[in-house]
């Protein structure tokens, strides 16, 4: 674990921890063998996972990340609080992919990512530390 300087408190951290791994056990990578979980929190604080889901087009597929968000996003929710991931076969921790680094600051702004190794740990890091000046946000400073 890495100290959280974020308002969200470590146990609901950890809860999606929990969630971001028991959604990675579910992962379809017969591809790449590389499974993935995550779970995102919602302004409401409910918790919504997902998995990656490979496709033999491969590359075509979908991330962990963009999964859960599309969850929490479906269910009518509006924004992130907090969001984890977790790489089940990944001896370091797991950041967003680029492209879900985009996705996922689409619904909120500066909120705690949570990246986790194979073994649980894990290191909290900000949306703005991963994709900074993100032009969505940015714009509506000007």
């Amino acid at each position: 674990m890495v100290s959280n300087t974020h308002p969200i408190k470590t146990e609901d951290l950890e809860k999606l921890l929990k969630a971001a791994a028991e959604a990675g056990k579910k992962s379809y990578s017969p591809y790449s063998n590389f499974r993935v979980g995550a779970a995102a929190l919602s302004e409401n604080d409910e918790i919504f996972s997902g998995c990656n889901i490979e496709n033999r087009s491969y590359p075509a597929g979908i991330c962990a990340e963009i999964t859960a968000v599309s969850k929490l996003i479906s269910s009518g929710a509006k924004e992130i609080k907090a969001i984890a991931v977790i790489g089940l076969d990944s001896e370091d921790f797991l950041p967003p992919c680029g492209v879900c680094r985009q996705f996922i600051t689409e619904f909120g702004n500066n909120f705690p990512i949570l990246m986790a190794n194979k073994a649980g740990n894990y290191k909290v890091v900000s949306s703005t530390d991963l994709l900074p000046s993100d032009s969505l946000h940015d714009l509506k400073k000007i």
